[in-house]
């Protein structure tokens, strides 16, 4: 008696019976952010949810700051910008050049 195959019609039947829902988590929307990845529903951009990593903070800790997001969100932002390390760093040092030539421009006009 082959026990697998006893199971594997019922498997099969549960398994169909399961929805199959996915949530988009990232969005890219020209126009909102800059059109730069962000948590879908949110302002809160992939280059954030990394760079509060970086500085220390773990997954629930920043779902405790920002509540309304899911654990699931925060995940899904460290998943795409390890997908996409490359455009995220370049869009962190863009950000960076952006700041520091408006504080110089700032500085200048307040000489």
């Amino acid at each position: 008696m082959n026990v697998g195959w006893l199971y594997w019609p019922m498997l099969t039947y549960n398994y169909l019976m399961e929805p199959n829902i996915e949530k988009c988590h990232i969005a890219i929307t020209p126009g909102t952010c800059g059109g730069k990845p962000r948590i879908a529903g949110t302002r809160i951009k992939v280059s954030l949810i990394y760079l509060l990593t970086v500085d220390g903070m773990s997954p629930d800790d920043i779902v405790a700051a920002y509540p309304h997001l899911t654990l699931a969100d925060v995940h899904a932002a460290l998943a795409y910008y390890f997908d996409n390390v490359e455009a995220i760093n370049n869009e962190i040092r863009d950000d960076d050049l952006y700041v520091e030539e408006f504080r110089r421009r700032s500085k200048n006009a307040a000489s």
